[in-house]
Formats: C-alpha cells, structure tokens, sequence
C-alpha cells in the first residue's frame, strides 16, 4: 500500500509539473512566435526606405504598409 502511494503522489507531481510547463509555454513562449511570425509577415509586405545610416551602419530600414500609418523597422534586404 506504501508503493502504491508513493506511485500516485509522483503522478500527482509529474501532472502538476507539466501542467506548469504547458501554462508557461502558452501564455509566454507562444504568444513571442506569434509576435515574431506577424512582424516577419509585415516585412515581407512592406515598402521600405534605406538612407546611408541604413547602408553603412545598421541595415535596418524604416517601413510602412500602403494604407497604414504606422512605421516600423525590418532587415534591408535590397
């Protein structure tokens, strides 16, 4: 009966840990993939302005997207 108890509080534990790491995982990890996917998505649609500062120093460019005013910064590409 001894095991058989040991056994069940160590379900109990792996249970609760995963329930953490799967918690973690989305409320954290996934929401920085999403964040990441939506930002390579906008560079790949958008209209980007490269001056000397982006040429010689960062190769980061000021970006828009036809019909949005926000600006934002993507990788220049050429």
């Amino acid at each position: 009966m001894k095991e058989a108890t040991g056994e069940l509080n160590m379900t109990v534990v792996i249970v609760i840990a995963v329930g953490i790491l799967a918690a973690f995982f989305y409320t954290v990890i996934w929401p920085l993939i999403g964040d990441n996917f939506d930002k390579n998505a906008n560079c790949n649609n958008a209209i980007c302005k490269c001056d000397e500062n982006c040429r010689n120093n960062t190769g980061i460019a000021k970006c828009y997207v036809k019909g949005k005013s926000t600006q934002f910064e993507c990788p220049w590409k050429g």
